[in-house]
């Protein structure tokens, strides 16, 4: 694998471009894990290393919310703690487990996710009554999907909106700046096994980082300034492609 500046660039760009997709809708990971494949890296050095650029996009927009007031990191003390070890859980027993049965059920919650906004006009406003405490939610969502997010991942950010939406009664501004604060949390909690077992490229995952963090801080500000009516069109279009991509990916037979 040649690390010429070409590459370098476009790599950059493709970072900058997911970083501002993934703070408004998630999904950034269908553009940097293929395009790490694509200039040669193997399978588990390019998940690490997405990880690795993932950690600052996401650590850009969250920094970014709090800033701006729609997050408060004491409010979410124990969703982030319940999400680290879940995602620690996850990246540990990817390795000792059959993932099989999660990743052909993640597709299904993707088109619902789709549906769900599609269908359900006055989703994502926000002020009804939460459907669980703020400990059970943590321990249930923020464990469950802070573990799926550690050994697999694509569409993690979709599903910590919709539970912040549908359970947690939250408007889709204040859903998606949470989502960022578990995304990061799940995100450096994984990074931190890739990084003991030696796999990240540190060379391009550094320059994707720089990248993914101009793009996610420019993504976070059009959340803060656009709201509900760009969120809400752009969880359902990312939903759906990751859903096709994943479906494409598990059948391969439909384009044949």
């Amino acid at each position: 694998m040649e690390l010429s500046f070409e590459i370098l660039a476009l790599l950059f760009f493709v970072a900058s471009l997911a970083g501002f997709i993934d703070a408004i809708a998630g999904g950034g990971g269908l553009l940097t894990v293929p395009a790490l494949l694509a200039v040669g890296m193997p399978p588990a050095q390019a998940l690490a290393t997405n990880k690795l650029q993932g950690s600052f996009g996401s650590f850009s927009a969250s920094l970014y919310f709090v800033r701006n007031g729609l997050v408060s990191l004491k409010t979410m003390r124990n969703a982030i703690i319940c999400t680290f070890i879940g995602a620690a859980l996850g990246a540990e027993l990817v390795q000792r487990i059959d993932a099989g049965v999660l990743t052909n059920l993640i597709p299904v919650l993707l088109l619902g996710i789709s549906f769900y906004f599609l269908l359900s006009p006055k989703a994502g406003k926000g002020g009804g009554e939460p459907k669980l405490s703020e400990n059970a939610f943590a321990l249930s969502v923020g464990t469950g999907i802070g573990f799926y997010d550690g050994f697999f991942g694509p569409g993690a950010g979709s599903l910590f909106t919709i539970c912040f939406v549908a359970v947690a009664q939250l408007g889709l501004v204040e859903a998606t700046a949470r989502t960022k604060v578990l995304n990061f949390t799940s995100n450096f909690a994984a990074l931190l096994f890739f990084i003991f077992a030696g796999l990240p490229v540190w060379e391009i995952g550094l320059v994707m980082a720089v990248g993914g963090f101009l793009g996610a801080r420019l993504g976070a500000k059009v959340v803060v300034t656009k709201g509900r009516k760009l969120i809400r069109p752009m969880v359902v279009i990312i939903s759906m492609i990751m859903a096709v991509k994943l479906l494409l990916e598990q059948n391969p037979q439909w384009l044949q």
